[in-house]
């Protein structure tokens, strides 16, 4: 037997099966929200996996097309690998979840959500981040949850609850809050430079929502959970700590941590490691994990430093930036290029414009979105932290960075019938020390300026750090956190945006939530801090986006039709744009609603395919001037051709103002001549005149 739990959540029903499928999983949730319907499980391996120095927490979140009634493309007709948005939707499922597993457990745990049918008023991902925590709260897997997540939409100016698809690709806000019962335990947002105030505003209201959620799902739990069975702690034994304090007394290990060079850094800590070693070289068990020892004493002297004395490894305030730098045009010949420095970190980012008809194509569960006009795309080489690893494609952390950064300056490009260019942004990696998604948001909003996207305002990023002690009320933010201070710290709270408000958020974290005085203030001190990137380096290496595009980018002529005409500029299976292109050397894209964009180098042939365009979708009328070429010549006169497709015929007494007795006689094949049309005739047929042209001409080829 099963059993059905129900809740409402924004006027739908959230229900969950419990025990009517997927028994021999560790936990399962057949969850539905409206009409959209997930299986979610969670799973755990008997035993821990050996050599692991990290909990091994692997999330799956799987689009199905019949999901939504579609059939795969391409030849296999199935699935392949995980789309972008299953990769993000995976990334976002993990991040409020990992923290809440016990610290020292090893063992294999896997989070399947599977998508199995999709409401458009209810978002599949919503669905998966309840569900996965629902099949972990459930099943016999340690624990330390439940946490739920809703979202929030801007519509009109007015937050909505768990917006529909529509609501949320169109909407002024994508906001996405993960909580415990008592504390905020992730945020992910999108936002049209929305206020500070407003933006926490909204992360209240999804926080109370997610109060209600966590006490049904413990409801649930009470009733049909499965006792936590016991795990194998890997923690680092408490002797071996305090044997390696009686060999490197925690005042040897400040000295060695502290300094703003990570080199120097590392430096000092293999010359302890090395020390440990000899020291404990009869100890096999020991040296065994020895290099985790090192690391977690590390980590607890950091933590001390900062927490107690207010002293970070560098030397900085607390509030404190690194130094700073920026620079564009720094790659010769491509559309746009910069380069933004902080500290260790350093991002060079490169622009480049294209015809719309090079946006990305996507293939997903999203009805909205076929295709993406900005990409951003971010690299992260093995040599920008010193280390040596073969290169094999972007992973999830990657894909995830220039996500971030994509949605951070997406709300500020400019719409396509402004700025008609399909537009990549490429962030490398040069050097990284930590934030390097941040440093990609500043490089890449100048180099978009530096190609002459006109840009409605500059976009800059900024990390916070947190160092918590034992009560809430314990804690130290840190401003613009290094990579020491990422990982040794609890939070990685992101956030981009321009003078008026917040584009993008994204916070990670290593505790069991934060309090709401720790997301104010952590808010207001990347505030503080991007105005100040904004204002100081930024505008110094690029103040406005430049008036035009690089000399080297394709230029493009923006043009509307009329719908019923795109077919005579196509032509019979595309003759006639074929032949338009053949002879200018430019590309030309046409929408369904009558766009129209012309793209090319050279000027003069961007402006004769507008004016063949024009000509082609322009009815003709009495007293209208033509140049068109002679291309065919009949007893009866001559049939010239304006445009590519479109013809008219000059009758053998409108060529010359004297009568002449063949058409030969006067013009031939390929001449260029100026006619005028004179209207129809009695048959209704259109007629033109080279002789009452006005400074009738004609030109041999």
């Amino acid at each position: 037997m099963y059993k059905t739990y129900a809740m409402e959540i924004a006027g739908r029903e959230l229900s969950v099966d419990i025990g009517r499928v997927g028994k021999q999983a560790g936990g399962c949730a057949f969850i539905k929200y409206g009409d959209t319907t997930l299986l979610c499980t969670a799973t755990e391996s008997a035993k821990p996996r050996e050599g692991m120095d990290f909990f091994p927490l692997s999330v799956e979140y799987s689009e199905k097309f019949y999901a939504v009634g579609k059939i795969p493309g391409g030849f296999n007709k199935r699935e392949g690998k995980p789309s972008e948005n299953a990769v993000l939707t995976s990334r976002v499922i993990d991040r409020p979840m990992r923290p809440l597993f016990p610290k020292d457990m090893r063992n294999d745990v896997t989070l399947e959500c599977m998508v199995m049918s999709v409401d458009p008023a209810c978002r599949p991902e919503l669905v998966a981040m309840i569900g996965a925590s629902l099949a972990t709260t459930i099943s016999d897997i340690p624990f330390f949850g439940p946490c739920a997540a809703t979202q929030v939409g801007l519509v009109d100016g007015e937050p909505v609850i768990n917006p529909s698809q529509e609501q949320w690709d169109n909407g002024d806000l994508q906001l996405t809050v993960a909580s415990t019962a008592d504390k905020i335990m992730m945020i992910e947002a999108g936002a049209n430079e929305v206020p500070e105030e407003d933006m926490i505003r909204y992360i209240y209201m999804a926080d109370e929502q997610n109060k209600k959620i966590v006490e049904w799902i413990n409801g649930i739990a009470a009733e049909c959970g499965k006792p936590k069975r016991e795990y194998i702690s890997c923690a680092i034994p408490e002797e071996l700590f305090a044997a390696i304090r009686e060999i490197v007394p925690p005042a040897e290990m400040e000295e060695a941590v502290f300094t703003d060079d990570k080199q120097v850094r590392e430096g000092n800590l293999a010359l302890i490691t090395a020390k440990l070693e000899e020291a404990f070289g009869v100890n096999d068990e020991w040296l065994e994990i020895l290099d985790e020892a090192v690391y977690q004493y590390q980590k607890k002297t950091i933590r001390k430093m900062i927490l107690k004395d207010h002293k970070r490894p560098d030397g900085r305030a607390l509030d404190q930036i690194r130094p700073l730098s920026a620079e564009v045009d720094i790659i010769p010949r491509v559309h746009g290029s910069a380069m933004f420095t902080r500290g260790q970190t350093q991002i060079c980012d490169v622009v480049t414009l294209a015809p719309l008809s090079e946006a990305q194509r996507v293939e997903g569960l999203d009805p909205n979105i076929t295709e993406k006009r900005y990409v951003h795309q971010y690299n992260f080489p093995a040599y920008s932290v010193g280390e040596t690893k073969v290169s094999r494609g972007p992973g999830r952390r990657e894909i995830g960075h220039g996500a971030l950064a994509e949605r951070a300056l997406l709300p500020v490009l400019p719409p396509v019938e402004e700025f008609p260019y399909a537009i990549r942004a490429v962030s490398e990696t040069f050097e990284s020390n930590g934030s390097t998604s941040m440093a990609s948001t500043c490089a890449s909003c100048m180099a978009l300026m530096a190609a002459g996207v006109p840009i409605k305002a500059p976009v800059a990023g900024i990390s916070c750090g947190l160092v918590t002690g034992e009560t809430d009320d314990d804690f130290v933010l840190l401003t613009d956190i290094q990579g020491l201070e990422d990982f040794f710290g609890d939070m990685d709270f992101k956030v981009t945006g321009t003078k008026k408000g917040i584009t993008a958020i994204q916070m990670d974290m290593k505790i069991h939530g934060l309090t709401h005085a720790i997301v104010e203030g952590a808010i207001a001190r990347c505030r503080q801090a991007r105005e100040f990137i904004m204002d100081g380096v930024m505008k110094d290496a690029i103040a406005e986006p430049r008036a035009t595009v690089n000399e080297y980018a394709p230029k493009i002529e923006y043009m509307h039709i009329d719908p019923e005409k795109i077919g005579d500029v196509v032509g019979q299976r595309g003759k006639t744009i074929n032949e338009i292109i053949k002879r200018t050397g430019v590309q030309i894209d046409i929408e369904d609603d009558g766009s129209v964009s012309i793209c090319g180098n050279d000027a003069k042939g961007m402006e004769q395919a507008k004016n063949y365009i024009d000509i082609i979708v322009t009815d003709f009328e009495e007293g209208q001037v033509l140049e068109g070429v002679v291309v065919s010549i009949k007893e009866f006169g001559a049939f010239v051709e304006f445009a590519p497709g479109k013809e008219g015929m000059v009758h053998i007494s409108k060529i010359a103002n004297h009568r002449i007795d063949h058409v030969e006689d006067v013009l031939t094949l390929g001449d260029k001549v100026t006619v005028v049309c004179l209207g129809k005739d009695r048959m209704g047929r259109l007629s033109f005149s080279m002789k009452d042209a006005p400074k009738a001409k004609k030109q041999r080829k």
